[in-house]
């Protein structure tokens, strides 16, 4: 059989290009695995997907630290005016209506939209929120609803306790 010439050439290019993405995959996935800490990485050889597991769990884990680090700067920044300034929740519930209030210092915005967040995830529409401001004490005023009436006590506790949780893990 006689060949191409130029067909012999585009194998051997398609080859080449092959064997350079592999060689740059292997780098990629190496530089990836130098950026994990060693504590962090199994000791044995361990298999291509279960590193890129590894590095995304390792990477998820410290998305959480960081969210839970900002909150913490948050809760420092906004207690630095003192004890005077710390928040306080109260949350009565009315049939299927729940109704919190929140009193906090001025410098404290973060916590009433985290409030509406928790709210939110525990799965209690906000009706109404209003707030009022009296020398340096912010009172915020939430009204939801929550679910059916099987779920109203429950979720009304639930939410009551992630609340306190949260207000006090501020401080």
């Amino acid at each position: 059989m006689d060949q191409n010439p130029s067909s012999s050439r585009m194998v051997v290019d398609r080859k080449t290009i092959e064997k350079n993405r592999r060689n740059e995959m292997k780098a990629l996935y190496n530089k990836l695995n130098s950026l994990i800490p060693p504590q962090s990485r199994p000791r044995d050889m361990v298999s291509l997907p279960d590193q890129l597991q590894g590095a995304t769990n390792y990477i998820k884990m410290q998305e959480a630290k960081l969210e839970k680090m900002k909150q913490k700067k948050n809760c420092l920044v906004w207690s630095k005016g003192g004890p005077n300034n710390l928040p306080n929740i109260d949350v009565r519930v009315m049939g299927s209506d729940l109704q919190v209030v929140l009193i906090t210092g001025l410098n404290s915005q973060f916590m009433f939209t985290q409030i509406i967040r928790l709210l939110h995830e525990q799965g209690a529409q906000v009706v109404d929120a209003s707030f009022s401001v009296h020398n340096d004490t912010v009172f915020h005023t939430i009204h939801s609803q929550i679910g059916d009436q099987f779920e109203q006590n429950h979720a009304a506790a639930r939410i009551s306790e992630r609340l306190q949780k949260f207000a006090y893990d501020c401080i």
